[in-house]
């Protein structure tokens, strides 16, 4: 025997295997095409970022939503050779302010992150540009088995 029952805010309802049995009558109402963000993802048609989008789980809004969304932009938008190098700042000003909010924006666990400095830490000439230190730190190319140019 199904039944529903309100609880605050919720509705519950319970079904019976027979009722699951039997084919659905619901009625599905038919998206509007011209809502240009529906079922596109994270780009649109156009190319443009869908900043609605679920996948980025709120990280566009929120006190830190603006330097997100400037990060990701330029990011997305980028024509470098290395994808994003000209970004850095950007993603240096999301990092500092998502600082200032640890309640909102938790840092991994301590003991799966790389020590407390990683490649900022390193010394300026343990790479050969700023893009490598920052896409790849001096200390997973150790692990990787390869060496940067300045430690050749």
């Amino acid at each position: 025997m199904s039944y529903c029952k309100q609880e605050g805010k919720d509705r519950i309802i319970f079904v019976t295997k027979e009722d699951h049995e039997a084919p659905s009558n619901a009625e599905l109402v038919e998206d509007d095409p011209n809502d240009p963000y529906e079922d596109h993802g994270l780009i649109l048609p156009n190319g443009d970022i869908n900043w609605n989008c679920p996948c980025l789980g709120g990280m566009a809004s929120g006190p830190c939503g603006q330097q997100f969304k400037d990060a990701f932009s330029c990011f997305h938008y980028s024509k470098e050779e290395v994808k994003g190098s000209e970004c850095v700042d950007y993603f240096r000003s999301m990092q500092e302010c998502m600082q200032k909010y640890p309640e909102l924006y938790p840092q991994e666990d301590d003991s799966e992150s790389a020590p407390s400095g990683g490649a900022e830490a390193a010394p300026a000439d343990s790479t050969s540009t700023d893009s490598a230190s920052v896409s790849v730190p001096a200390s997973e190319e150790a692990a990787a088995g390869t060496e940067s140019p300045a430690t050749s």
